[in-house]
């Protein structure tokens, strides 16, 4: 963890005495190119690179909130509006009738490997579980 500190209420990765920002903060603040679905002042949604479904976007806060375990009271509103947006893009893309996957991974054991809260909106075909 040496690398890694906590700043303003989310981890980032530094490299001497520089914090740099999560992969999600650079997309978002358009420093690395994405096939944008959805943006507001709030959130921004994208295609995953490596997509696991026909249909598999990112919903990303524009605040760095380290997992949904971080989130604290003064993210209720936020995360209000992520789940409103979730039944947008994925009526957008085609999802609402035959039904989609929402998935918020925390932490090393729940596989994920950004550290910034994103939802998987994931759907286009069928779903199995357990999921993996």
């Amino acid at each position: 963890m040496d690398n890694f500190l906590l700043q303003a209420g989310a981890w980032c990765v530094k490299y001497g005495d520089e914090m740099e920002k999560t992969l999600f903060q650079k997309i978002a603040d358009k420093e690395i190119p994405s096939t944008m679905v959805y943006e507001d002042d709030l959130c921004v949604a994208f295609r995953d690179i490596t997509p696991v479904a026909p249909v598999h976007v990112l919903l990303v806060p524009r605040k760095p909130i380290p997992s949904i375990g971080a989130a604290t009271a003064e993210d209720a509103e936020l995360l209000g509006h992520l789940m409103l947006k979730v039944g947008e893009i994925a009526r957008a893309e085609g999802l609402a009738e035959g039904g989609y996957r929402t998935v918020l991974n925390t932490g090393v054991d729940g596989g994920q490997t950004v550290p910034h809260l994103h939802i998987h909106i994931i759907g286009g075909r069928s779903m199995q579980w357990p999921p993996g």
